[in-house]
């Protein structure tokens, strides 16, 4: 019986039905976006080695869901966290390749060009990046402009490319960076700065532009609140600044630690 499974998945693939098989290019965009020589990444590779494509996604063209023969493709809870992400640029356009969490034995993954079509088979490629190979002190993968870090706690440093218009963590443990959504950050940004100001609290698309008006305290402070909302990486010895250590500062500390 395996072995007729096995050979239908290798007929659909070739049909284009479901389930299928990975494609070849789908397969080496994926291996590019999780690098095997970061721990966490390694992970999602050993998983999608023994997952099928089960169906198209909910996002159109190119997004589809891989997971167990015989499961039936989640299409209704939300969207997990992006785990990885990267481009493929070539003389036909740029692909991007979106990894998202491992949710309920599934993974969604989109690999779409930005015109919304599913990436060819065959094209010549210009150039490749992925934020999966970012680490601490490293320019920007997709723009090599700077990124200001701060360091959030012993293995979780927070990067705000302002070129890039994007905001992730970086977990050194498992080599792993998540990319988190600018709104609901700038959100608990907004809360912890008091600003009830409607042209700046619902304004998160200004945020890169006034970046430099928030300092590493704040960044690091509305962080903290929405990791332990919103959990991406764990925080341990939460960073405090040295000039900052007074009795206040240390509530502060024990509050967030944990």
């Amino acid at each position: 019986m395996r072995d007729l499974v096995e050979e239908d998945i290798v007929k659909n693939t070739v049909n284009g039905t479901y389930p299928r098989g990975l494609r070849n290019k789908e397969r080496e965009f994926l291996e590019f976006v999780l690098p095997f020589d970061r721990p966490g990444y390694k992970t999602y590779r050993e998983l999608i080695e023994s997952m099928v494509v089960l169906g198209s996604g909910r996002r159109g063209n190119g997004n589809f869901i891989l997971g167990y023969s015989g499961d039936t493709p989640d299409t209704q809870s939300p969207l997990a966290s992006v785990v990885a992400y990267g481009a493929v640029e070539s003389t036909r356009g740029a692909f991007t390749i979106t990894v998202r969490e491992f949710v309920g034995k599934q993974i969604d993954v989109e690999i779409v060009s930005t015109d919304g079509d599913e990436a060819p088979e065959h094209f010549e490629e210009k150039r490749r990046w992925t934020y999966s190979l970012w680490t601490p002190g490293n320019l920007s993968p997709a723009t090599g402009a700077p990124v200001r870090e701060i360091l959030v706690g012993e293995s979780a440093t927070l990067a705000i490319a302002s070129a890039d218009k994007r905001i992730w963590v970086h977990e050194a443990a498992s080599g792993m960076l998540y990319l988190i959504p600018i709104t609901n950050f700038y959100n608990e940004l907004m809360l912890h700065k008091n600003i009830r100001d409607p042209k700046i609290a619902l304004q998160s698309k200004g945020f890169f532009r006034e970046i430099e008006n928030y300092s590493d305290h704040d960044l690091r402070s509305a962080f903290i609140v929405y990791n332990k909302l919103r959990p991406k990486v764990t925080i341990t010895n939460t960073v405090i600044p040295q000039a900052k250590q007074t009795g206040s500062i240390s509530i502060f500390q024990k509050f967030f630690a944990r």
